[in-house]
């Protein structure tokens, strides 16, 4: 079993401005790079469109994956519209309330999704998943798109971190076994362990923040994606970086 995440893919419309990237052209460059290895899962952890969901641009990069031949699952971030994103990629049947989130078996492991797209986990999403780990006695791989505790990534701690954080980590923490966290949002790369919990920000499809910096700052314009293989004591992974692309001035 191999995953590969992609997270942040910022796809703005035909004619739209996305501070000079060319951001359908690094999401084809990315899908063609994870296409030539052939990980048995995609999955895309949020922020598929640019600032807002747009059913345009999620038929768009609909149309990408499928002809892709990769096996893709979808998170929601905060620039999408979940309920439309799940309409056009044919998944509302896995909506609760309007939110995405779900429990799956990838080969033997044991896979959960949830649904930070709102800056908060919901009361009922945080309820489902005490009892969905309650039924899972074993290690636990998790997808988000908002990283479940502050990073060390001053602007976007102070600005955009999960509202809840607290209340979710107090779950998962809980949790006898070792949980293993992929997410997005904050378009840098980034590690933590917290008790049971290791946490892995993976660099967005669009550009890079600066995370020493206190205020908005671009690091560098490379994008990457993750590559997950199973190791003896859990997963191991590493980031490939691919070079990013602008838009003719």
């Amino acid at each position: 079993m191999t995953i590969a995440q992609l997270t942040d893919l910022h796809i703005g419309l035909p004619q739209e401005d996305t501070y000079g990237v060319d951001v359908r052209g690094n999401f084809l460059d990315i899908i063609d790079a994870i296409r030539q290895h052939g990980p048995d899962k995609l999955i895309i952890s949020g922020d598929l469109c640019y600032r807002d969901g747009q059913a345009e641009i999620y038929a768009w990069i609909k149309g990408i994956l499928d002809d892709s031949g990769l096996a893709y699952h979808l998170l929601s971030g905060n620039h999408d519209d979940t309920r439309l994103m799940a309409e056009v990629f044919g998944c509302s049947n896995l909506l609760r309330d309007g939110e995405l989130y779900y429990l799956d078996q990838w080969d033997k492991q044991t896979v959960i999704c949830l649904d930070s797209s709102s800056g908060r986990i919901s009361d009922r999403q945080l309820q489902w998943l005490r009892d969905a780990l309650a039924d899972q006695p074993a290690p636990i791989l998790l997808f988000i798109h908002h990283p479940p505790a502050l990073m060390g990534v001053p602007f976007m701690d102070g600005q955009h971190a999960l509202q809840n954080r607290a209340d979710l980590q107090e779950i998962l923490r809980a949790h006898p076994y070792p949980i293993t966290i992929f997410c997005g949002h904050y378009h840098t790369e980034k590690s933590l362990r917290l008790d049971n919990l290791d946490i892995h920000i993976t660099p967005s499809c669009f550009f890079q923040i600066d995370w020493r910096e206190q205020e908005f700052a671009v690091d560098h314009r490379r994008i990457g994606y993750r590559w997950l293989e199973p190791a003896t004591d859990g997963w191991q992974h590493a980031l490939r970086y691919l070079d990013g692309r602008q838009l003719p001035a």
